[in-house]
């Protein structure tokens, strides 16, 4: 059961390449984290990436949603390396739930060895979610692709440009 990653910084268009991966037939799962704040912010939460219990949260998370994962080709918005980058970005040490569940993605090799790397697009939209500079989003770029580099993965560019070729890029890597 081939489990692929998107990865990228915030803004660069991931979604929009999922959700067309989505509407050629593959499986994905979503992004744990912005699930993670958009439920926290419906609850009153105006900041929640600041409450101690944030990253916890997101690798619970991403594991219920890892474990619902199909048999076929499947891709993931993100996985824990990524939560671990953002952990760094954010200047928090990776509580000990992380660490774990990073130990057992390698050990059980969940995901595929090569990640895709959704290259920023030259602008960041602010959401209520996303709340991020485009300067602050290149140097979240570079902790995300430091993070897998560390972790063992390959990367596979995703350059910038129209989705219908940044898709393509993907389809044709996995097929």
């Amino acid at each position: 059961m081939p489990r692929h990653v998107l990865t990228g910084a915030p803004g660069s268009g991931k979604t929009a390449v999922l959700r067309r991966l989505e509407t050629a037939g593959f499986a994905v799962v979503e992004e744990a984290a912005t699930d993670v704040i958009a439920l926290q912010q419906a609850l009153g939460v105006e900041e929640p990436w600041q409450a101690p219990a944030f990253i916890e949260r997101i690798v619970e998370l991403q594991h219920r949603r890892q474990l619902r994962a199909g048999d076929g080709i499947t891709f993931f918005d993100r996985s824990p390396v990524c939560t671990l980058a953002l952990s760094r970005f954010l200047g928090v040490d990776p509580p000990p739930e992380l660490l774990a569940e990073l130990d057992r993605i390698r050990v059980e090799r969940v995901y595929e060895p090569a990640v895709f790397f959704v290259r920023n697009q030259g602008f960041v939209r602010p959401t209520a979610a996303r709340r991020i500079t485009f300067e602050e989003s290149l140097a979240f770029e570079r902790v995300h692709e430091q993070a897998y580099r560390e972790a063992g993965f390959a990367i596979v560019d995703v350059p910038a440009g129209p989705l219908e070729a940044r898709a393509a890029t993907i389809y044709d890597a996995v097929t």
